[in-house]
């Protein structure tokens, strides 16, 4: 009689509505055309992938070196595997290569590895966009390249190299070309503070002068140039890399801005070791995803001082820390100037650097809206082509 009493209760299927007439005994599941093994997340191990260093990279096919510095060296090419993801393959990456990679002409390895990069040289379009992309992977030296002259030195996109230079944990280096039309030490004075090795070079009767001092610097290392349009970065690499046959522009009389003659990034080595990437002419270089914090790195004479600043501070309020640390001398002689240049880096990278060298922004940081185009070191003129993405 229970069982009874509890069928009368429950509901008609005109009562559970129009999916009443449905229990689970109806559900039906779709066969699966491609078999029933379910989907897995595993990979390949590729534990016989060939090591191979990418020394260019153009419209998604690799340029790589295998079997580096052997009797076995030979030239790659290779497409990034499916299974990498949307990880993208930059010049300087080590990785790791399946398939044919006997670098036979119209053959094509895959790329299934990309080894953990020790260095990564990051930008992004603009300062508002927190996309950030990788330039160059693994490199030693930023080799910041700019004119004493024709064209004219702009110091805040030096600034904002610099600035990524120290957030990529990679050592800066500033060379002055074109050392024949201006004495050099003008230039040097603006970032004296900051202790930066600089080279100086200068064109002479038999060539470049200064281009050992450069080698030198370059010996062994993995180091890339930067540098906008017209500043001898070409004339530079053809000087250290014989073979290298870069094209070289001009300036134009009318603007003073350079064209763009390197149109993608390239490893080249140098004579006796090491390697030179050259990279296309910056038109802008954003810094958006760079931390305060990895630019105050660079500063081991104000670091101590940050213990001493409130929670969140970005070094530019009227009760930073750092203020009280170089007040106390705790920093050296050189403390204010070295302080003044540390907010100078920050100004360019908030984009608040102004033509004098100084920060336009109010107290707050805040900038107020003036053109910023040149702050990011971008080229308003019109230029043929565009840079590779």
């Amino acid at each position: 009689m229970g069982v009874d009493a509890g069928r009368s209760r429950r509901l008609s299927p005109r009562q559970r509505g129009p999916l009443g007439r449905f229990d689970e005994d109806d559900v039906r599941v779709r066969p699966n055309r491609r078999g029933s093994r379910p989907r897995t997340k595993d990979r390949p191990a590729h534990a016989d992938a060939v090591d191979a260093f990418v020394v260019a990279v153009d419209r998604g096919r690799s340029t790589c070196l295998v079997g580096e510095g052997s009797a076995e060296q030979r030239v790659v090419t290779a497409m990034r595997a499916r299974e990498l993801g949307r990880t993208g393959v930059v010049v300087g990456d080590r990785v790791g290569l399946v398939g044919d990679t006997s670098g036979t002409t119209d053959t094509l390895a895959r790329i299934v590895r990309i080894d953990e990069r020790r260095t990564k040289l990051r930008r992004s379009a603009d300062d508002t966009d927190p996309i950030e992309r990788v330039v160059v992977a693994n490199a030693d030296l930023l080799v910041v390249v700019t004119a004493v002259a024709n064209p004219e030195p702009r110091s805040r996109l030096v600034d904002r190299c610099l600035v990524a230079a120290y957030d990529a944990g990679m050592t800066p280096l500033l060379c002055l070309t074109k050392g024949d039309l201006r004495p050099a030490e003008e230039v040097l004075t603006t970032w004296a503070p900051l202790g930066l090795e600089a080279v100086v070079t200068s064109r002479g009767p038999g060539g470049l002068l200064g281009l050992d001092a450069v080698r030198e610097r370059l010996a062994g290392r993995t180091s890339v140039l930067v540098g906008h349009s017209g500043v001898g970065k070409s004339t530079l690499v053809n000087a250290l890399v014989p073979d290298a046959e870069r094209a070289t522009g001009h300036v134009n009389a009318v603007t003073g801005r350079g064209r763009h003659t390197s149109s993608a990034s390239s490893a080249l080595a140098l004579p006796g070791g090491g390697w030179v990437i050259d990279t296309p002419g910056v038109r802008s270089f954003g810094l958006a995803h760079v931390d305060p914090e990895s630019v105050l790195r660079a500063f081991p004479d104000l670091l101590p001082g940050e213990e001493d600043c409130p929670r969140g501070c970005t070094h530019v309020e009227p009760d930073c820390g750092l203020d009280g640390w170089v007040a106390a001398g705790r920093a050296g002689a050189a403390g204010p100037v070295r302080l003044a240049s540390f907010r100078r880096l920050l100004a360019a990278r908030r984009g608040t650097l102004d033509d004098r060298g100084e920060d336009r922004a109010d107290d707050r940081g805040e900038d107020r809206g003036e053109d910023r185009a040149d702050d990011r070191g971008e080229d308003r003129t019109p230029q043929e082509g565009r840079e590779p993405e």
